[in-house]
């Protein structure tokens, strides 16, 4: 049973990473790697101004 814990605690912390989006560059890196492989990818702080442009460029609102 002891064995069993360690594995389910990664499990865990992936499930956390992934809701919280903590592993959003390695999703990406195997997308790429799936999708482009003729192109290099981004690199990190590339992708983290990427991410940010995507997310703040369009914010609107009604006031």
């Amino acid at each position: 049973m002891s064995a069993a814990l360690p594995a389910d605690l990664r499990k865990l912390w992936e499930f956390m990473r992934s809701v919280a989006g903590d592993d959003a560059y390695e999703r990406y890196l195997e997308r790429h790697a799936r999708t482009h492989p003729e192109l290099p990818p981004l690199t990190p702080a590339e992708f983290f101004a990427d991410e940010q442009e995507r997310k703040w460029s369009g914010v609107s609102r009604c006031c």
